[in-house]
């Protein structure tokens, strides 16, 4: 336990989610400062607070990279001293638990639900993006692609981040080989710890998941390890529709793909992006501002 600090702005839905959408973009970033986006009351979805939490008392530096996450006139943040506090608990405060088909995901502040699948996600280096209904929307579509039937021997998670989705598809196909990666280097103790407290196995035998850094699909391991039957990637819309031939190539004829990340009105250029790669699909799940697809490769 320790003094932390904690700054807040307040700002419409729109520009907060464009802020977090922008954050998840960037390559570089200090991640001491943690944040997330959130409604302010149930009563009033279009005004949202954006809050970072970082161990030291912030300045000009830590403001001026919240405030150029905006790409119009940035909220003021207030600075509050938080004494005696675990500044990354305090960060998990507002991150609510997620349920989504048969899932429960919840930080370990939560208690878990014996009814469900748990899966325990602390906030963390790789997390703070607040965008619970792209995360939920996958976990929903696994779970109706677990309950119809698909069966899955060899699974890919592209974009990782905390290794969630990873996790879950591993819940749903025990015995498949499991292969998950991301862009960013942090990613890689982030999912390790992660798949330590949920009690999965890391390393390269069935069952158990390998973890690489990697832009896209451009690595020799993931490269080795395909074609996948299913392939899970919750990243942008931009990344979507540029992985395209990259993805239809490292897919099973009959495959699986899930894409997430993408708001309703981009969902039009990124169906197009695929189904000139041979993809139809096979539903879509609308979470909010967010589309979630899942298309399947044709034989």
């Amino acid at each position: 336990m320790s003094t932390s600090w904690k700054l807040t702005g307040f700002a419409p839905k729109a520009a907060v989610q464009e802020a977090l959408l922008t954050h998840d973009a960037l390559e570089e970033w200090d991640y001491n400062l943690v944040i997330s986006g959130r409604e302010i009351a149930e009563d009033k979805p279009d005004d949202w607070v954006l809050e970072a939490w970082y161990p030291a008392q912030p300045g000009d530096e830590q403001t001026q990279a919240l405030a150029q996450l905006f790409s119009g006139i940035p909220p003021s943040f207030t600075t509050e001293q938080l004494a005696d506090a675990d500044w990354l608990t305090l960060s998990q405060q507002g991150v609510e638990p997620i349920h989504a088909g048969r899932f429960y995901v919840h930080t370990p502040d939560h208690a878990p639900d014996p009814a469900k699948v748990n899966l325990v996600i602390p906030a963390s280096q790789a997390f703070g993006t607040g965008q619970h209904e792209t995360t939920a929307g996958c976990l929903k579509i696994l779970h109706t692609m677990r309950s119809g039937g698909v069966a899955a021997r060899n699974i890919a998670d592209i974009g990782t981040g905390t290794g969630l989705l990873a996790f879950a598809a591993m819940k749903l196909w025990p015995s498949a080989l499991a292969t998950a990666s991301d862009i960013d280097p942090v990613c890689t103790g982030v999912v390790e710890d992660n798949a330590a407290l949920n009690g999965m196995k890391m390393g390269a035998k069935t069952g158990a998941l390998t973890m690489v850094i990697a832009d896209g699909m451009e690595h020799p391991l993931l490269k080795a390890r395909g074609p996948f039957d299913v392939l899970l990637a919750n990243i942008l819309a931009g990344p979507l529709v540029d992985l395209a031939p990259s993805f239809a190539e490292a897919i099973t004829p009959g495959g699986h793909l899930v894409l997430a990340g993408l708001l309703t009105q981009q969902e039009p250029d990124v169906r197009r992006a695929y189904r000139r790669q041979g993809f139809r699909l096979s539903a879509r799940l609308i979470n909010g501002d967010w589309s979630i697809l899942w298309l399947r490769k044709r034989r």
